[in-house]
């Protein structure tokens, strides 16, 4: 499944729309990709959202769309 992840790139500051960062990556389960991020960053990660369908064919249409692969973070 793919996964679109929103996050600040510091957990000490508080989160700002305008900072607020996209990564897409993908993963058996949101709880695989949170962990991921937790164990290997300092994001502060505001959400993930599982992409599918027409939602996911809108995200590929982005300039930002790059599948993040979790074991290089």
């Amino acid at each position: 499944m793919i996964y679109k992840v929103l996050y600040q790139k510091d957990r000490i500051q508080n989160p700002r729309r305008e900072t607020t960062e996209t990564l897409y990556t993908q993963a058996d389960s949101a709880i695989k990709v949170r962990e991921a991020i937790e164990n290997k960053t300092n994001f502060n990660v505001e959400s993930i959202e599982e992409l599918s369908g027409n939602y996911l064919e809108y995200e590929k249409k982005s300039p930002n769309y790059k599948l993040t692969d979790l074991a290089e973070l």
